[in-house]
Order: C-alpha cells, then structure tokens, then sequence
C-alpha cells in the first residue's frame, strides 16, 4: 500500500479549484472522476431549461465502477443509500467518504451499513459550509412572517393602497431554536442582531453566544407558550422525527411563526397544516417537507399562509468551492491521522 498512491474518487461534481487544494495537500494523490459521468448540481439540473440528466446502461456500470476505485470518495454516489452500501462493500479500500450536504448523516444510516462497515470507512459532512446561506433565509423567513409577506403581496397584486396596520417587529419577538449547530448558532447571531430574544434547544443545554438561554428537549413544552416564532435546524434522525407536535404546536403562542430549514421530518406536518388552518399557526416558511419533492396534493402548496422553496435555501454559487476547502482540511487531517471535522455520529447520524 505505501507504494501506492493514495487515490480519491470525486463522484459529485467539484469546484475548478479542487485539484489543486488537493495537490497542495498532497502531490502524490491520484485523484479520479469523470466529468461527463457525473450528476449536476442541483442548482444546474434544477433549471427548467436544462435537459434532464441520465446515464445510459453502460455509464451507469462506468461510473459504478469508478467510484468503486478510491480510498477516498468525494460525495454520496448519486445521493443513493442503496448505491453507498454496494460500494463500500465492493471496495474494501476505502476508507473515507465525504458526503456534500450537512445533513448527510441520514444517507448514511439509509445505507444500512454494518458495525464492521462503519468501523472502516469514516464519514465526514459538510456541516458548517451551509450555515450562512441557510441563517439567512431563516431571517427572511422570520421577517416575511413578522411583516406579514402574503399580504403585502396580495394587496400588491390587486393593485389595492391598503389602510396602514401595525407590522410586528423582531426586536419584540422571543425566537426559538431547536439545534444549535452551525445553522443555528449564525441564525442566534443574526436574531441577535436585530434585537429578538433568543431561546435555544440542544441536547446537551450549554452557554452559547447570542443565545439567552438554552434549554434541553425535555424542557421544550415548559418554554413554547413563551415564543413568537421559531426555527428548525435539526437533522432528520430518530429522535428528531415529529418533534415538532400537535401538542407542542397548541402550546405555542397563536400566531406562531414556523421556519424550519433543517429537516421536513422534525415536524409533524398533517399537525401543522392543521395549525395552519385553525390560524394558530399564523405563517410557515419551509424549504423542507417530510416528503421530497413535496406532493403535488399536499394541502401545503395552496396555503396562502405558507412560503416553500423547495429544499433550495443552502444554494450558493460559492458552495462548491467552500466544500472544497473543507474536504482539503479535512484531508490534512487524514493524512496526519489528526481528529476529523464534521465526522457523523455513528449512533444518532448527523
């Protein structure tokens, strides 16, 4: 093996700069794609205009076998669960996969991998990478419930120049976390900033900057009749599956703003759209849904008190190139036999 070169297999696409970070780490390493077998971005393959990707017969196996090839993988085989597992066991090479989203945990445990599997090859994520894109949104969101979006947009649309209301404001508001990682840290920042309270909770209740107080799960009943609105950053694992409740939801204050930019799954959604229609819930932004892409016959497309963006809020033309720099770090590190950042927890998955 020592007269071997190390070899990483991209299996997603990759920013211009990344085989140079990767030859800067390391001159040695054989790094391996191609380019024409690989699976666009989602904001390249989501253009309307763009023809849709697929392989044929004989690229589909070309490109199995390719990322059948590395000791390193650079992305989830085609964000395939079932495509992870049959490479890890066709290649008892490998040893780390990088996966792009932050979230890529779940696929991970979608894999159905083995003790044995798992203690092999590592996984790492791209937690982190995503923060600031997805805090901002979550800001728009709260905003676009605060100053109530659809209805500034209504009245625009019939040309109607309405009677002034009174718009509520962050400042006065108590906003809730649920998961400070990085996703929810930058979003305390920001609520911070613009002068809201902020309440967080997270497994294990600690100090955290631009967080007022910080709470454990088992303390979220007691705290959710205090809060104006709220944000969802948690994975979608086990023990975050509907933790968002018919009861938690009731116990809220009416008018609760919902965000949710982690996972769809953390809320009980036939709970909220029940909300929604009794107007307890008084605005829900989501860029994710227990179902994706979400139904076409979900009650939640029609609801004028709702703003969904399709799981697209992380988007960010620099995205690539900032998961380069991560996986680059993280390489270093692999080489030195130095701790990795953003390794997934084998026992919740995130």
């Amino acid at each position: 093996m020592a007269d071997t070169p190390l070899r990483i297999v991209a299996a997603i696409p990759f920013a211009p700069e990344f085989p140079k970070l990767v030859e800067s780490v390391d001159p040695g390493i054989e790094l391996i794609t191609e380019p024409s077998l690989l699976r666009p971005n989602r904001h390249v393959s989501h253009d309307p205009d763009s023809p849709r990707f697929a392989r044929t017969g004989e690229e589909q196996r070309a490109y199995e076998k390719m990322v059948e090839q590395g000791d390193i993988l650079y992305g989830i085989p085609d964000q395939n669960p079932e495509l992870l597992a049959k490479t890890v066991r066709a290649n008892p090479d490998l040893r780390w996969v990088h996966t792009k989203a932050a979230g890529g945990g779940a696929t991970v445990r979608a894999a159905g991998l083995t003790e044995t599997e798992l203690d092999r090859v590592a996984f790492t994520t791209s937690a982190g990478v995503h923060a600031g894109p997805l805090a901002e949104f979550a800001i728009f969101g709260l905003l676009a419930g605060a100053k109530n979006l659809r209805r500034l947009q209504n009245l625009q649309q019939q040309r109607v120049w309405a009677p002034h209301w009174a718009m509520g404001q962050l400042r006065d508001h108590t906003v809730l976390i649920l998961g400070l990682g990085g996703i929810g840290k930058e979003t305390a920042r920001l609520a911070h900033a613009f002068g809201a309270r902020v309440l967080g909770v997270k497994r294990r209740p600690e100090p955290v900057p631009y967080v007022d107080s910080v709470h454990g799960v088992d303390e979220l009943g007691d705290i959710a009749g205090q809060v104006d609105a709220v944000v969802v950053t948690l994975p979608g694992t086990r023990y975050t599956t509907n933790l968002v409740d018919g009861p938690l939801l009731a116990a809220m204050k009416p008018g609760v703003v919902i965000v949710n930019v982690g996972r769809g799954t953390v809320i009980d959604e036939p709970a909220l759209i029940d909300a929604l229609r009794r107007e307890h819930v008084g605005f829900a932004c989501l860029d994710v849904t227990a179902t994706e892409p979400l139904p076409a016959d979900s009650p939640l497309w029609n609801m004028s008190r709702v703003l969904i963006s399709s799981h697209t809020a992380a988007e960010d033309p620099a995205e690539d190139s900032r998961i380069a720099e991560l996986f680059a770090e993280n390489l270093g590190r692999f080489l030195r036999r130095d701790p990795m950042r953003n390794l997934v927890d084998r026992k919740h998955f995130y």
